[in-house]
């Protein structure tokens, strides 16, 4: 009954709250199905296919979502010993729950944490079953769900981690190195996409990513673990934490998840800021230990009665400020739709071609079903529509190139929308260009005269022209400190006109080194054309 009213109350959420740029993202995984994306295992990818099978709209993206979540406290509820889990104190553990704000949004919101959450809870379940029988069946269980986590997000392999560390007798069980074995033989297709690909989901979390050191990523890292955790939810997880020491292997592995997740990632806030949301895989354990000691403190229960009951107030009223349109657009909830559909109305049936990131171009094809693509430079980050390459399909159709350019965009007017871009029937775009060269050292000081060889490798069926009528092209030196980017022009020795298809020339460049600060530059050498200096 509780889960049934858990469903109906998400369903709703999940229609009427509007789509954010992530999930609109996620739907174009699940139109393209593979066995990896830029950003993130395929898990995701899949959810929002299946989704789509049944439902259009809202529910075309969340269904599945909505639908996962129940199981999830099923899976939950079952890793609660029955002489434990007192039927009468139930609600406590939907109160609970439901207090988790991010574990909360994550029953309507679909994004990789969803399968996440689920597989983390199936894993536990499984861990415990293994550790209790130690037989074949259950290691093979425990394989299906070490590699789910793994197909869901790549926190799944610190997980994993985790509870080995927990329990270091697994190191030395033959059953369980056998169904780590078979977990990694089912993730294999992802892996081998990785490196067809040239691993760029590894390249992105673990270097492009990187931000340097900054006080703030550090300062602000507790105060939004604690929001999104519940301070009131969270505070009793710590009181227990520090009060009640684990009884057996699988409360210590609980231990470990919780400890293990908000310090690891505390520790990356060292190199950039921590998204809050990548610790929600604790919020399993959280559960379970809270609402064990809800049963058996009498002093717990009547905290979270009192103080985590009463939390729920304002949690519901986040959920119903979702729903309408008072929250600012910023959020990410609210006004977009409209955007969408006034770009539509100046570009009609024409695709458009947005720069920067992901977001733009997700949404649009979402709220309009029309074709969209992004083209990214150094200015933005790289994703999985550099992968996908549609621009490289656009160059002889007419599109809307939405970016503001001196003398050739022009300014329209839809409603109380201004749209700022132009149609052009010959797209040419810089990332199909490959430069290769190497530097005869690496330690340079300003005004230094620097010589080198490069080759020039155009990846596309169509030629390249430097001197495009349209969207013309330099090569530029690039100097990049942290997020600071400093592009210097560069002399040939032989003109380039034009690049043909699959061709590759030679071209020896000069140029010279600019003022800079002191210290360590990443360098590389750019095409760069009005939607930037691409990634070449």
């Amino acid at each position: 009954m509780l889960l049934s009213c858990w469903f109906a109350i998400n369903l709703l959420q999940a229609i009427f709250t509007e789509i954010n740029a992530d999930e609109a993202y996620y739907v174009l995984y699940g139109q393209n199905l593979d066995w990896g994306y830029f950003d993130h295992p395929p898990s995701v990818g899949v959810m929002t296919h299946l989704s789509a099978l049944f439902f259009k709209h809202n529910l075309g993206a969340r269904f599945f979502t909505v639908l996962l979540q129940p199981l999830t406290l099923f899976i939950t509820w079952k890793l609660i010993p029955e002489s434990e889990a007192k039927k009468n104190k139930i609600i406590y553990f939907f109160v609970i729950a439901a207090s988790l704000v991010m574990f909360s949004a994550y029953g309507f919101i679909t994004t990789p944490d969803v399968p996440l959450l689920f597989f983390t809870a199936a894993f536990l379940y499984t861990y415990k079953n293994f550790i209790k029988k130690n037989n074949m069946l259950s290691a093979l269980l425990l394989s299906l769900t070490m590699a789910g986590l793994i197909y869901s997000k790549y926190q799944g392999f610190i997980l994993v981690g985790l509870v080995v560390l927990s329990n270091l007798k697994l190191l030395v069980n033959f059953r369980f190195w056998l169904a780590g074995i078979i977990a990694l033989l089912m993730v294999s297709p992802h892996f081998w996409w990785q490196y067809t690909h040239h691993f760029p989901s590894f390249r992105y979390h673990l270097i492009d990513r990187s931000e340097g050191f900054k006080w703030e990523y550090v300062f602000e890292y507790l105060p939004n673990q604690i929001a999104v955790f519940n301070p009131f939810t969270f505070g009793a997880i710590v009181y227990l934490m520090i009060k009640k020491k684990p009884k057996d292997a699988f409360e210590k592995s609980l231990h470990f998840i919780i400890i293990g997740f908000i310090a690891l990632f505390g520790l990356t806030t060292f190199r950039g800021h921590a998204e809050p949301h990548w610790t929600v895989a604790a919020s399993i354990p959280m559960i379970i230990l809270l609402f064990k000691a809800t049963i058996d403190n009498g002093k717990i229960f009547r905290y979270v009665k009192r103080y985590v009951t009463a939390s729920l107030v304002l949690v519901m009223i986040a959920r119903v400020l979702l729903v309408s349109n008072l929250l600012p657009e910023r959020i990410g909830f609210t006004g977009k739709e409209k955007k969408m559909k006034a770009i539509q109305e100046i570009a009609g049936n024409c695709p458009v071609v947005f720069s920067g990131s992901f977001q733009n171009p997700s949404l649009y094809t979402f709220f309009t079903g029309n074709e969209s693509t992004v083209i990214s430079s150094l200015n933005s980050r790289q994703t999985q529509f550099d992968i996908w390459r549609k621009d490289a399909l656009m160059g002889d159709k007419k599109v809307f190139v939405m970016v503001g350019v001196k003398g050739k965009s022009q300014k329209y007017k839809s409603g109380d929308q201004e749209i700022e871009g132009f149609f052009t029937n010959n797209l040419q775009t810089a990332n199909q260009l490959e430069i290769v060269y190497s530097l005869s050292q690496n330690k340079f000081s300003a005004g230094d005269t620097v010589n080198v060889s490069v080759n020039l490798i155009n990846h596309s069926q169509e030629p390249f022209q430097m001197n495009h009528p349209e969207f013309p092209a330099e090569i530029n030196a690039v100097f990049l400190s942290g997020k600071k980017i400093d592009l210097q022009k560069v002399k040939l020795n032989e003109p380039v006109i034009n690049i043909d298809p699959k061709a590759n020339i030679n071209r020896n460049i000069r140029f010279t080194i600019p003022p800079l600060s002191n210290g360590k530059h990443v360098f590389g050498l750019s095409v760069s054309t009005l939607f930037g200096p691409a990634i070449n």
